[in-house]
């Protein structure tokens, strides 16, 4: 009896509970069905044959800008440094080897004298800094120089015009043995040591106009040209067998000085000899030619210019019977 009564109490409590589940399921359907209903789908009754005309696509990039999604790249920047790690990658590896320096060099074991540069000037530089170095050439004119420079052993050709210098030491060309020519033009040269240009066996031209030069130092055998004009050279400041020994000797120019008479024993082959504007006022009969051989023809020495002297040259007519032309001076 107790037995139907209590399932007769479970029974009317699921009925109850079954009504509004089943009303709200109701309620719901009909909401979902009235917003469904608001909306106009006429247009969107899609399928294969009105696909494209539903949906435009002709214009779906147009309307979106993808330019905003790529990235900017800056022409010419670099990305951040590297940070280097602290310590070693690895602990397996054996230890890095540090290179030794060698020992420096004792100033007693590097070579003395002129190197590619030249050793340091009076102005603290070497002298190819201080002057212009091309090739085998060195042009040190209007330098301010007082002294000879230091120069490369290799120099063949030397300018020091327009500078200060005064005196010129036999150490000041040592060991250059390929100076081909030397040129102190305009300086105030009044002393040279008479080993300074002996000892050089290739000097062919030494030029040393506009100094103030009394004497000539001894010159190699290998001298072709000397010039030393507006100077103030005297006879006695000659020696007199200077130019005896200087067999290719052409052109001797020694004008513009205080020359009291010609030199002697001009060598065989010497061509052109300037003597102007000095104070010469005799010549030896001698002196050009050989007197005791009229055979004696010196067919090079064509050029010979003695005017602006006192000497009245109609007054030695023996004396130029050699020659193939007269000098240039006085003749009367």
């Amino acid at each position: 009896m107790q037995t139907a009564a209590l399932v007769g109490i479970i029974s009317a409590l699921a009925l109850a509970l079954a009504v509004p589940l089943k009303e709200d399921g109701k309620k719901k359907e009909k909401h979902r069905s009235a917003t469904y209903d608001s909306l106009d789908l006429g247009n969107y009754d899609l399928n294969l044959d009105n696909y494209g005309e539903v949906i435009d696509l002709s214009n779906y990039e147009e309307n979106y800008d993808y330019g905003d999604l790529a990235s900017k790249i800056e022409v010419g920047t670099l990305p951040p440094p590297t940070k280097s790690l602290p310590g070693p990658l690895s602990t397996t590896t054996g230890a890095t080897e540090i290179p030794q320096k060698s020992p420096p060099t004792s100033t007693a074991a590097r070579p003395q004298g002129p190197g590619l540069f030249g050793s340091i000037t009076d102005q603290g530089l070497p002298t190819c800094l201080v002057c212009v170095c091309i090739s085998t050439s060195v042009y040190c004119d209007d330098s301010d120089l007082e002294h000879i420079p230091p120069l490369p052993l290799e120099t063949t050709y030397f300018y020091a015009r327009f500078n200060h210098i005064s005196k010129i030491q036999a150490s000041d060309f040592t060991g250059l043995e390929k100076l081909k020519r030397i040129d102190l033009t305009s300086n105030f040269i009044s002393w040279v040591d008479e080993d300074a240009f002996r000892m050089l066996p290739s000097l062919q031209e030494l030029v040393l106009p506009e100094n103030q030069l009394t004497s000539l130092p001894e010159l190699p055998s290998s001298i072709v040209q000397l010039d030393a004009r507006f100077n103030a050279i005297q006879s006695a400041g000659i020696q007199p067998e200077a130019f005896k020994d200087l067999k290719k000797l052409e052109f001797l120019h020694l004008s513009d000085n205080k020359l009291d008479y010609i030199p002697m024993l001009l060598p065989e082959r010497l061509r052109s000899l300037h003597l102007q504007n000095n104070n010469i006022q005799t010549m030896h009969v001698d002196t050009f030619c050989d007197s005791r051989d009229h055979s004696h023809i010196r067919r090079a020495l064509e050029d010979i210019r003695l005017d602006g002297n006192p000497i009245n040259l109609s007054l030695y007519p023996s004396a130029y019977f050699c020659l193939p032309r007269l000098p240039t001076g006085r003749f009367y």
